[in-house]
């Protein structure tokens, strides 16, 4: 599988991503990106170089949104002078689920943490998503606190917090973005 930055001729793909992952989540009875998503924030993240696509030899499987903001009032001043990555919209694709492609993803983005000098990856999930929190955790993630209504920056429901060290780790992806060279 290939990594590499997503381009704005991706965004219909990035948005059906989306719309498709709150229609699984909501035959689950989990009510999470049920709300509009405003395409111009989906396409002013693809043209800052943050929004990544893994594709296979079948094409597009996933994406994930890498970057140093946080969702705003969530973490607080001293969490934040720690170099961090945080990571947004981890969304593989229902037809490639169960594959491991998340945690292949997770450990590319560590490893990228690591070698940018950052101590942690970070993330805000939907606070009632009991089962994404199992995830999460299985994945490396530990829990920091919850938010009680996701900060007053607007982060709604979404203030479970967790971390998870950078760290340079094996992943099985091609890495075919611009910080490739940091290798």
């Amino acid at each position: 599988m290939i990594i590499s930055e997503a381009n704005p001729a991706d965004l219909p793909l990035l948005l059906e991503y989306r719309q498709e992952a709150a229609r699984w989540l909501g035959r689950a009875g989990i009510d999470q990106w049920s709300n509009d998503f405003p395409e111009q924030h989906v396409l002013e993240s693809i043209r800052s170089g943050t929004v990544y696509l893994v594709r296979d030899h079948s094409g597009p499987t996933a994406t994930v949104t890498l970057d140093d903001t946080p969702e705003p009032d969530l973490w607080t001043e001293d969490e934040l002078s720690i170099p961090s990555t945080h990571l947004h919209k981890l969304i593989v694709s229902r037809r490639n689920a169960g594959r491991g492609i998340g945690g292949q993803i997770l450990n590319w983005a560590s490893d990228r943490a690591a070698r940018e000098g950052k101590v942690w990856i970070r993330i805000n999930a939907w606070s009632t998503n009991n089962r994404l929190h199992r995830y999460w955790e299985s994945q490396g993630f530990t829990h920091i606190r919850t938010v009680a209504g996701g900060g007053v920056g607007g982060a709604g429901v979404a203030g479970w917090l967790a971390q998870r060290p950078a760290r340079r780790c094996h992943h099985l992806l091609i890495d075919r973005t611009s910080a490739a060279q940091l290798r």
